[in-house]
């Protein structure tokens, strides 16, 4: 049994456990930015009670005069962009992994639709659409909860497991080709740090490499329609042998396990 990993906590902040290069580049990004943003912040507040306390009106009931100092506005100018500089050496790298789409080991396509997604595994001959366990059946009741139990899960689940889910390798390079059938829909998988609007009439692409065997879930992250928020997406990353075996299984080549 995969272990679910991608997941929402109740009362979580932080962002879900990476589970691919891309999320792992992207992460550390975020961490990198926000030391920076609480320094510049905390810089700036004790500047402010500095200028409060320094220079009230109790204390200079004589305010200056000037208007113009050449070595801080030098300052206050050059520092910025240093830290833009600094900045964007790092994040420049990341966004060119993230757009830069190397040559792939497992290709899919995924096209969004009102209120399903479908994925076809080209290379393969595999396609097969996927809904939202209990989609349109009510509120959670014993069906549906005999249904996640079926498939795997448990109530906590509902809404964000789906009856058939994407499958990869751990460790291969996963091209997947994003549009939409109706209207814009968003592909996203927050543990792989990828986020794709699937738009109508255009092929937009992504990649990930998982690094992490697991049950990883996301939502379409475009407002679709009144059934958007029951429109979730559900990985499985196993390992090399057992996709092989899925595919047999998908393609008719074997029982189903």
């Amino acid at each position: 049994m995969l272990p679910i990993i991608g997941q929402p906590v109740a009362g979580g902040i932080n962002l879900h456990p990476a589970a691919s290069s891309i999320a792992h580049d992207t992460f550390w990004l975020d961490t990198l930015l926000l030391w920076i943003i609480s320094g510049i912040t905390l810089v700036v507040m004790v500047l402010i009670l500095w200028v409060i306390v320094r220079y009230n009106a109790r204390r200079n009931p004589v305010p200056a005069r000037f208007t113009h100092n050449s070595p801080l506005e030098v300052t206050w100018t050059v520092i910025p962009i240093v830290i833009l500089v600094f900045i964007g050496a790092f994040s420049l790298p990341v966004l060119f992994t993230q757009q830069e789409i190397p040559e792939g080991d497992v290709h899919i396509t995924v096209t969004g639709y009102q209120w399903f997604w479908n994925y076809q595994y080209p290379d393969e001959g595999i396609e097969f659409d996927s809904y939202m366990i209990g989609y349109n059946m009510g509120n959670l009741n014993e069906e549906i909860s005999a249904e996640l139990a079926a498939a795997g899960y448990s109530d906590e689940h509902w809404k964000l497991a789906t009856d058939t889910a994407v499958v990869v390798p751990r460790g291969a390079n996963v091209v997947m080709a994003v549009t939409g059938g109706d209207v814009i829909h968003s592909w996203t998988i927050p543990a792989f740090g990828v986020k794709q609007d699937a738009v109508p009439g255009r092929m937009a692409h992504l990649w990930f490499n998982a690094d992490t065997e697991g049950v990883f879930f996301g939502q379409c992250s475009e407002l679709c329609g009144k059934d958007h928020a029951f429109m979730p997406i559900t990985v499985r990353v196993v390992s090399p042998e057992a996709y092989q075996a899925w595919l047999a299984e998908m393609r008719g080549d074997a029982p189903a396990a």
